[in-house]
């Protein structure tokens, strides 16, 4: 397919990447052109930006979570021919797996789908030395992807200084740059920016970012980038196909168009809502129904359930209503009770416990699944990328792992112990998961087309549940 598409990198975390990506997705959905955007890497909060904020269609790609052709599969089976696709990086351009592999890495994300790369750089507070930095990255590029330069926290009076000393000594395009304005700056969390909601006149202060945008970048040169990027080409969908029938070979194969299809409760609100696209599309695929519901406001879960997802999220952050909320508590104890199959990841996994302790001491009571209670330890807690090995086959097929992350500050003393979770550059492993035959509950994050097997496990599962 020829997918008109770019990269958004930068240098480093915090250089302005998602608000120029914010405003650059606007400005081409303001002048009619079809849009999707992509993150880079284990992020769910940047993709609620494009959706929620501006409107568009947005997942996740990882070339840590999936190999090189499943990655160009998932990019184009989303992707319109014709319309123009813009990927969001992640940290600095070239980190990676535990920031020194090139898997992982935006560079590598850019270099797999064959995407020009525009650089953004904070240049507050620095002259003439931003081109030495520029020249660094640009003679690390083995690829020459990096095709233009926005820079970012710089005055009118001074880009018109800089930008021709950068073009002729580089040889690169400097497309633009943005003012600093304190209305562009976007609040974080621990590891992410804050949720859309939480922003007032969040629309409006982009539609203000994407106004100036447009007077201060070239977004003509911006979109002849993009028209330059090549035909992309992948492996057949047959032989795609068939890989994924050799990963669950062990599974009792079923017709999915003859039967019912159970339906997977799915928590989705304020306090729940980290969610991979194609996780949910997997579950689809393999035959399940999704309902949606809300552990805040929602009194029983929705009939007919058979199964039920709690994503991750910041439950701490809502404890007060959810904790209030007894009926549905009892609800999913119940479900959980009755061998209903549940999988809890993270802040899914939080609510399931007996109580939560938030950062200020309040104590707030759960859904009591798990007998122990959850608290704040004011750090990361067993931070970065994972692979996952039961101990005894529950959701995978045998001796196999399924890929995720962990990201989190709180921690609990039940953890679980029914599998074992792998960093894949030190190496260093630990116990985490509580499972039997039908629960996966923990605070890893799972990526299900790392491994088609837990999805297609999972909706087998609930099948078999007799409501």
């Amino acid at each position: 397919m020829k997918i008109r598409r770019l990269m958004i990198g930068a240098p480093k975390s915090g250089s302005g990447k998602t608000i120029m990506t914010c405003a650059l997705l606007q400005a081409l959905k303001d002048k009619g052109q079809q849009v999707i955007s992509y993150k880079c890497g284990p992020d769910y909060i940047d993709p609620m930006f494009h959706e929620k904020v501006i409107g568009i269609s947005s997942k996740n790609l990882d070339t840590f979570f999936t190999e090189e052709e499943e990655t160009k599969r998932l990019f184009l089976n989303s992707a319109v021919e014709g319309g123009f696709a813009v990927l969001e990086g992640v940290m600095g351009l070239f980190d990676g797996l535990g920031g020194i592999k090139e898997e992982g890495s935006s560079y590598h994300l850019a270099k797999v789908t064959k995407t020009p790369i525009i650089l953004v750089v904070d240049v507050k507070g620095m002259g003439r030395s931003m081109i030495p930095l520029l020249l660094g990255f640009l003679s690390y590029d083995k690829e020459n992807l990096i095709q233009g330069v926005l820079l970012n926290r710089i005055s009118k009076g001074y880009y018109e200084i800089v930008k021709p000393y950068i073009e002729k000594e580089l040889k690169i395009t400097v497309l633009g740059f943005l003012p600093e304005r304190r209305e562009f700056h976007i609040e974080s969390r621990h590891l992410g920016l804050v949720m859309p909601e939480e922003l007032n006149n969040m629309k409006e202060t982009l539609q203000l970012v994407s106004k100036e945008f447009l007077k201060t970048v070239s977004i003509e040169s911006i979109m002849e980038l993009g028209t330059q990027a090549e035909k992309l080409e992948w492996t057949s969908k047959a032989e795609v196909v068939e890989k994924e029938e050799n990963y669950t070979s062990f599974f009792l194969k079923k017709d999915i168009c003859r039967r019912e299809k159970p339906v997977i409760a799915v928590a989705k609100d304020e306090a729940f809502c980290f969610y991979y696209i194609d996780n949910i599309l997997m579950l689809e695929e393999n035959g399940a129904e999704i309902k949606y519901f809300s552990p805040i406001y929602d009194k029983k879960l929705p009939d007919g359930c058979q199964g039920l997802l709690l994503g991750g999220g910041y439950p701490e952050l809502y404890g007060e209503k959810l904790s209030k909320n007894r009926q549905m508590c009892a609800a999913v104890r119940e479900a959980a009770e009755r061998g209903m199959p549940v999988v809890a990841e993270c802040g899914g996994f939080m609510y399931l416990h007996s109580s939560i302790i938030d950062k200020e001491g309040n104590c707030y009571h759960m859904a009591g699944v798990i007998p122990s209670t959850c608290f704040y330890t004011g750090k990361l807690v067993r931070f970065g990328y994972i692979e996952i090995q039961e101990r005894k086959r529950y959701f995978l097929p045998e001796g196999e792992k399924i890929k995720g992350h962990e990201y989190h500050y709180f921690d609990s003393d039940c953890q679980g112990e029914d599998a074992i979770a792998m960093k894949p550059v030190s190496g260093r492993t630990y116990s985490c998961i509580i499972e039997d035959e039908k629960r996966w509950m923990g605070f890893p994050h799972l990526y299900y087309p790392s491994n088609p097997a837990f999805a297609k496990e999972f909706v087998k599962k609930a099948e078999e549940y007799k409501v």
